[in-house]
């Protein structure tokens, strides 16, 4: 592909990305909103929560009754009575039963209980599955953030060489400078060509990601002249490990599991016991009707239940084991995170001062280069280490800005965002 094609795209489109038609802007915040009512994969694990409300609907319906006819024909005719036929019912024995299981009350209670708690539990997984997206969406919109501040930076550098280039061939046309001072100039503005088309993919690479965890149906840009809001509350790196400790999805997704698997326990033991079926019976036979009562109930002998009683145990087990373990990747998420936040935020407020000085040096040195006062290859070095300078800076605000989310993610405050 012509670089100078691509070159020429990339100053259209970010130009005109203003006023395009049907186009969402997004800062930080209402990117991450909007995944959270629009993304396509949110909506599917939603639909966990109802799947789990319907179980509650099925754990309170009752047994339904059992309707049972047996009906016996007498095969011989010569045992029939005088003068009837086969049909008569007195050559024919029916029986009818109506008969209906029977739930202990513990059964229906710890049944119920249990599908109540697996909402808990749908519901907690659906936090932990929200706090997921919205880091991914955040780390997401952080690097098209930079992105983009990286691609207006590399314009504006590339313009300000081009324009440079310019007067060099003039100057050379004038024999001012030499044919090598030309080819310099020239050489650094094809480098500037390059990372342009390299800065631009990768940029319209962030934002086809950034569309799809957002759900956007238009086409997506970021805000880039809304700052990132930093603020973490004025806390103590144990008070914040202490409400990581309460108020994060996944710790709260393994405590409502170990609610849901000790309910489990009750209902599974409940089981232990035999379920009766009553019910009354109607049996003409040969046309005299008896009536009668009927009970069945199995004997507790060999299966009690245990296999599920302790499933259910090490479930529960298992849980408890897992919330320790969730626990103290807790301490350790939170600990490293505010310790890396602090890191980055210190070294985003050293470089304002490298910034200006940069900035100082090219200025000087590009006014006494355009006055004869020094050479190409100081005014090249000076626009490298402006340039490079402030790469850099984005490249520590992109991390600065990560670890922010990265502590938010891990104290669970993500999801307040």
């Amino acid at each position: 592909m012509n670089p100078k094609l691509v070159i020429a795209v990339a100053t259209c489109l970010l130009a005109g990305a203003g006023n395009a038609v049907a186009q969402t802007v997004f800062t930080l915040s209402s990117a991450i909103d909007t995944a959270r009512q629009s993304s396509p994969v949110l909506k599917a694990q939603y639909l966990n929560i109802g799947a789990a409300q319907a179980d509650v609907i099925t754990a309170k319906l009752r047994p339904n009754p059992n309707l049972n006819n047996q009906t016996l024909q007498l095969a011989d005719a010569g045992h029939f009575p005088a003068g009837t036929k086969w049909s008569d019912n007195s050559n024919r024995q029916v029986w009818w039963q109506l008969t209906k299981p029977i739930q202990w009350p513990g059964q229906r209670k710890y049944r119920i209980e249990s599908a109540n708690q697996s909402i808990a539990v749908a519901n907690n997984t659906y936090q932990e599955n929200v706090r997921n997206l919205s880091w991914n969406v955040g780390s997401s919109w952080v690097n098209t953030w930079v992105l983009r501040k990286k691609l207006t930076l590399l314009q504006e550098s590339r313009a300000n060489l081009d324009s440079l280039v310019k007067i060099n061939e003039l100057r050379y046309k004038n024999q001012v400078i030499t044919q090598t001072d030309l080819t310099r100039t020239q050489v650094l503005l094809q480098q500037y060509n390059l990372q342009l088309t390299v800065f631009f993919q990768d940029y319209n690479n962030e934002l086809a990601t950034l569309k799809l965890l957002t759900g956007a149906a238009d086409s997506v840009q970021v805000d880039t002249s809304s700052a990132v809001e930093t603020l973490i509350p004025t806390a103590t790196l144990d008070s914040l490990i202490n409400l990581s400790q309460e108020n994060r999805s996944d710790v709260m997704l393994v405590k409502s599991t170990i609610a849901q698997t000790t309910s489990s326990i009750k209902y599974q033991k409940s089981l232990s016991w035999p379920q009766p079926e009553l019910g009354v019976i109607y049996n003409p036979q040969n046309s005299v009707p008896y009536v009668g009562f009927f009970g069945t109930i199995s004997l507790p002998i060999f299966d009690r239940n245990q296999g599920q009683i302790k499933k259910a145990e090490i479930q529960k087990a298992q849980a408890e084991q897992s919330l320790q373990a969730t626990q103290l990747q807790v301490q350790t998420d939170v600990s490293t995170a505010y310790k890396t936040y602090l890191v980055q935020k210190n070294n985003i407020q050293q470089y304002s001062g490298v910034l200006q000085q940069s900035q100082q040096i090219l200025d000087n040195v590009k006014y006494a280069y355009l006055r004869g006062g020094t050479t190409i290859i100081d005014f090249l070095d000076a626009q490298r280490n402006w340039y490079d300078t402030r790469l850099l800076y984005y490249d520590a605000l992109q991390s600065y800005y990560q670890s922010y989310l990265q502590l938010l993610f891990v104290t669970g405050l993500i999801n307040q965002l």
